[in-house]
């Protein structure tokens, strides 16, 4: 039995995949119907609609979202987004995947998420500090070191978690370096966190290359979405030795199938370059850049990216999803039918929430890792999650997205069937 506000909330489109996607593992977990219902909608939400005054002295209104779906196993944890496509069923959505990512990688935190309606790249820099302590101000009630800690997502950066900060901190009346996560190192952030998503990603892909019986040395990849989770997936994966053939950013991308070098398209974008303009390759469109032929695809850019109207053209052997909710379960069903094999983002995505909690730890305890401690306590648990969702899905003859689900919404489950319901 649904609700109406589930329903509601499922007519969103990323948010109608999360809830197809909880609603298939737990008709497999036969989860009980109350536990069901608690987790097919959000625990808490936030929306706020403020002002920000610009450079010429105008006002504009925003609209923010910050987003609990759950916090049985700890404090919510979640990325802050700014995009134009930000909306409440993304960010609902968002926050669902945030509480299983935790839960596959056995991280005690729950899920949150949250974003702004704008487009930074239209945006100053004072702006953008503007418009973030407005909204740090605004979703303060909620958020926390114990309670709800943010961290940098799609448009956002360390110099945007330090104005939360400091905006937190200011009203507290002291530092409070807990509040987010993916901080400067100066203020107490964490070695490797810039780079953690995209190294989760490329550890896992050469997990899944294992898996197959197959080496990464010498594989094509193909990135969509050369920002900061593609940009270091796609220099790691050449460092391992595997070649990219392809990379794409908002404007397009190019195609060069004797290899690109990360660095120089890297040095190209600082410089203020498209990749669709980039002069070593063919340029290719979003749309085109995921039919590329390649060994491993990873989409890294928005979410519905493969869905049912190009599954059948992705050329690739193995997806590792960079990106969240960048594969619909109708285009999920058809890679399965070819023999793709694909993983899931609440697994290959994960790097960036562990060493998220593990800025956490390191802040909670006064005392920090080196960058070579951080790479070695993350491998070890992303790898350890690989092999526990391989495993089941062996034992359950089900795709590793199921099998990254089902482990994740068990844990959840047996939480909040511990804790039991208050009062």
């Amino acid at each position: 039995m649904s609700t109406p506000q589930a329903d509601t909330l499922a007519e969103d489109p990323a948010y109608a995949i999360a809830l197809a996607q909880f609603n298939t593992v737990a008709d497999r977990l036969q989860l009980d119907s109350g536990i069901r219902e608690i987790l097919r909608v959000p625990k808490r939400e936030l929306i706020t609609h403020f002002p920000v005054k610009m450079d010429d002295g105008s006002i504009q209104v925003f609209t923010g979202y910050r987003i609990q779906h759950n916090v049985a196993r700890g404090p919510a944890k979640g990325g802050i987004r700014y995009h134009p496509q930000v909306s409440q069923g993304e960010v609902r959505a968002l926050a669902m995947w945030m509480t299983w990512k935790c839960a596959v990688v056995s991280i005690p935190y729950g899920g949150a998420k949250g974003g702004v309606a704008c487009d930074p790249k239209q945006m100053s820099l004072s702006e953008l500090e503007r418009l973030t302590r407005r909204y740090t101000s605004e979703i303060s009630i909620l958020i926390g070191p114990q309670e709800d800690i943010p961290a940098p997502d799609m448009n956002t950066n360390a110099r945007v978690m330090a104005w939360i900060m400091d905006t937190y901190s200011m009203n507290a009346g002291y530092s409070v370096p807990g509040v987010v996560t993916g901080k400067p190192l100066e203020i107490g952030g964490s070695q490797g966190r810039d780079e953690a998503t995209g190294r989760g990603v490329s550890i896992i892909t050469d997990e899944a290359m294992c898996h197959l019986g197959r080496s990464l040395d010498g594989a094509t990849v193909v990135i969509q979405g050369f920002g900061n989770v593609g940009s270091h997936a796609a220099r790691i994966l050449y460092e391992m030795g595997a070649r990219i053939v392809g990379a794409s950013d908002s404007s397009g991308g190019v195609h060069n199938p004797s290899g690109l070098d990360p660095a120089l398209l890297s040095r190209f974008r600082s410089e203020g370059g498209r990749l669709v303009d980039y002069t070593d390759g063919d340029s290719v469109t979003n749309a085109e850049i995921l039919e590329l032929p390649c060994d491993i695809l990873v989409p890294a850019a928005l979410e519905n990216q493969i869905t049912a109207a190009n599954a059948s053209l992705v050329q690739a052997r193995v997806i590792v999803e960079g990106a969240n909710g960048p594969t619909t379960p109708e285009a999920d069903a058809i890679l399965q039918d070819k023999g793709v094999l694909l993983v899931p983002d609440i697994l290959a995505n994960a790097g960036g929430v562990v060493v998220s909690y593990f800025e956490w730890i390191q802040g909670m305890q006064h005392y920090f890792w080196d960058i070579e401690e951080v790479r070695t306590k993350l491998e070890h648990i992303i790898k350890g999650a690989f092999r526990e969702v391989v495993s089941l899905a062996e034992e359950q003859s089900v795709s590793l997205r199921d099998a990254a689900l089902m482990l994740a919404v068990n844990r959840v489950a047996q939480a909040i069937d511990i804790r039991g319901v208050f009062p």
